[in-house]
């Protein structure tokens, strides 16, 4: 009796196919995932229009005289920044829907759409009720700011950065050399001198963050699939 029950205990059952009750269970827990991931994605949206729309006051305000002051583009920098901060913690809950929505697409209803056997319960199942039963983050903060970096704010921050070295350029006249720009750049009592070094810095860190975090990025996806690899 004690082999027939380690001899049961030994074998395991061949998994069983999806019946019209799970099936209909799991379109529906799809489709209030993509709500989910809709609701944060229109999330994300907003605050890269704020960006937008602030980078553009900063512009009107710089641009409307030539004897206006650069400053605002310089300062709305700040405030872009905040946003991105912002933008990149919502962007990992959304990152956690979209990754699930993902998994169920190419684990469950792409092989449905290509044969008329219905999916097989696999791994990728376990995957997905692990992540359920004990949800986390699927990425970093800081790849959070890349990807976002990468997507939207690099091109805002390089468009910021464009516009203020022409604005100290040409108004309130076209520079005669660079030492004049340097002095243009003056706000207050902080010279020049070191808000050129404090924009280099900063340009050149998101640079190498987007950088980075694209290699780290490209190095998840060729990893073994998991809970990490949803994201």
């Amino acid at each position: 009796m004690s082999k027939a029950i380690s001899e049961n205990a030994g074998s395991e059952d061949p998994p069983q196919n999806f019946d019209s009750a799970e099936i209909g269970a799991l379109a529906h827990l799809y489709r209030g995932e993509v709500y989910r991931s809709t609701i944060w994605r229109t999330r994300l949206d907003a605050t890269t229009n704020w960006s937008v729309a602030s980078l553009g006051l900063a512009l009107s305000l710089s641009f409307a005289t030539p004897e206006a002051s650069p400053a605002p583009l310089y300062m709305v920098t700040v405030l872009i920044a905040m946003f991105l901060t912002l933008e990149s913690r919502r962007y990992r809950y959304f990152n956690v829907w979209r990754a699930r929505c993902r998994w169920i697409e190419t684990n469950f209803y792409a092989p449905l759409l290509m044969r008329s056997d219905r999916p097989d319960p696999g791994p990728w199942q376990s995957v997905l009720a692990a992540d359920y039963l004990a949800p986390q983050y699927h990425i970093g903060f800081w790849r959070a700011v890349g990807r976002r970096v990468r997507r939207n704010y690099g091109f805002i921050f390089a468009f910021q950065a464009i516009a203020y070295f022409a604005k100290v350029a040409i108004h309130p006249a076209p520079a005669a050399d660079f030492s004049e720009i340097i002095a243009r750049m003056r706000i207050g009592p902080v010279p020049g001198e070191a808000l050129l070094a404090l924009g280099l810095v900063f340009h050149v860190s998101w640079i190498l963050l987007a950088l980075q975090t694209r290699a780290s990025d490209r190095r998840a996806h060729a990893a073994t699939p998991g809970v990490s690899g949803m994201g």
